[in-house]
This record gives structure tokens, sequence and C-alpha cells, in this order.
């Protein structure tokens, strides 16, 4: 499975962005999903995921904020970013869950700021 995270960039505190992960292969609809966000100096987290039957997870530090959601036959997920703060910068991530070293792609960098 090849992963590949978009939809970042630069928006004000209490502002939105929408990510979008793209995945290749004919495993995606059995895995479970993650999305991880690794912010400098610290270490890569995970903040939100979602089984293959669309049971969601969130960490304490988005819940209420981030809405995971997925579509199998686009082999999509995607996570909707709300009310975003200065501490949600990182740069951001898709992979299962549990995540598997070899799915790892680039990321996409999500910058909070005024």
């Amino acid at each position: 499975v090849q992963l590949q995270a978009s939809g970042g960039g630069l928006v004000q505190p209490g502002g939105s962005l929408r990510l979008s992960c793209s995945a290749s292969g004919s495993l995606f609809s059995i895995l479970n999903m993650g999305w991880y966000r690794q912010a400098p100096g610290k270490q890569r987290e995970l903040v939100a995921s979602i089984t293959r039957g669309s049971s969601q997870w969130y960490s304490d530090a988005v819940k209420g904020r981030f809405t995971i959601s997925r579509d199998n036959a686009k082999k999509m997920v995607y996570l909707e970013m709300n009310n975003l703060k200065p501490e949600d910068t990182a740069v951001y991530f898709c992979n299962s869950r549990p995540p598997m070293d070899n799915f790892w792609g680039r990321g996409t960098q999500v910058t909070v700021s005024s």
C-alpha cells in the first residue's frame, strides 16, 4: 500500500483545513487507518483513527475539533480540522493503525499562525 497525504497549508487560528490521503493497492479496505502528526522536536503521535467499519477514535488534543472519515471505494481517508490552534502545527501523515514502517509517505505540512 502506498499512501499520499495532501491538503495542508497555512491557516489562521480558528480556521479550518481538510486533509486527504490517497491509497493504492488492494489492502486499503481491510485496514484500520489513522492520521498522525509530528511537530518540530516532538515524537510522532496518533491524532485520529478509523476502522474498516468506520468506527472513529480521537486523541484528547483534537476531540471535538477534528473528524476522520473514509471512502473505501475511492481508497481515500480524510481529516476535517476545525478551530485550528497553533499547537496543531505539524507535519500530518496517514498510515494504518497500527502503523506500518513501509507505509509512511512524505506527509503534508499544516501551519497555524496569525
